[in-house]
């Protein structure tokens, strides 16, 4: 990162702060604070505002895994934040989305639906996940499909989680000194291994 981490365990000044960091170490466990923690934490409100908002927004929602993992990780490829694919596609497969559908879920343009590695339900998800990021309107062509597999609270869910990750893959893109490495390491990787 572009700043340094915040020591862990954070310092903190009031037992408000204190709460805020126990917080984020309850969302987290039973794995350590993360090193994006340790950046957003810098900002006590800042980073305990994104823990409520992306705690709901990854934990709570309706959303199927294979849904939820294929829109953030191609929010991460229209992004080039591979941090972020790096920590979503493996839960995208872990959901049962196969390897050779996420190297499709990797390309620059989705182009077509392979045929056999995606339901339509999840590429419309793909495609709304798309098109939210790189032009930030949906066609009205888009949203229709999208609503023919999804009921109002999972539309909203879907937008809700694209919209998230955008700002969690702005954020770390931003802050990421290593960025150009991280992008050659994890364009360079296939999923056989996962």
């Amino acid at each position: 990162m572009r700043l340094p981490y915040v020591a862990d365990p954070p310092p903190t000044q009031t037992a408000e702060d204190a709460a805020i960091v126990q917080r984020i170490r309850d969302r987290r466990a039973p794995r350590p604070l993360q090193a994006l923690d340790l950046t957003l934490l810098h900002s006590a409100p800042v980073a305990d505002g994104w823990n409520s908002f992306l705690g709901a927004v990854r934990t709570r929602t309706s959303l199927s895994d294979d849904v939820r993992e294929l829109a953030i990780s191609r929010v991460a490829v229209c992004n080039c934040a591979w941090y972020e694919w790096g920590h979503h596609a493996p839960l995208a497969v872990q959901g049962g989305v196969s390897a050779d559908a996420m190297e499709a879920v990797k390309r620059d343009a989705l182009g077509e639906r392979p045929e056999g590695l995606l339901s339509e339900k999840q590429w419309a998800a793909l495609v709304y996940a798309d098109e939210m990021t790189k032009h930030v309107q949906v066609k009205d062509e888009t949203f229709e499909v999208l609503r023919r597999h999804f009921n109002d609270q999972e539309v909203v869910e879907i937008t809700a989680t694209v919209a998230a990750y955008n700002c969690v893959s702005r954020f770390l893109v931003a802050l990421d000194g290593e960025l150009k490495l991280i992008i050659r390491i994890w364009k360079m990787k296939t999923f056989s291994s996962l």
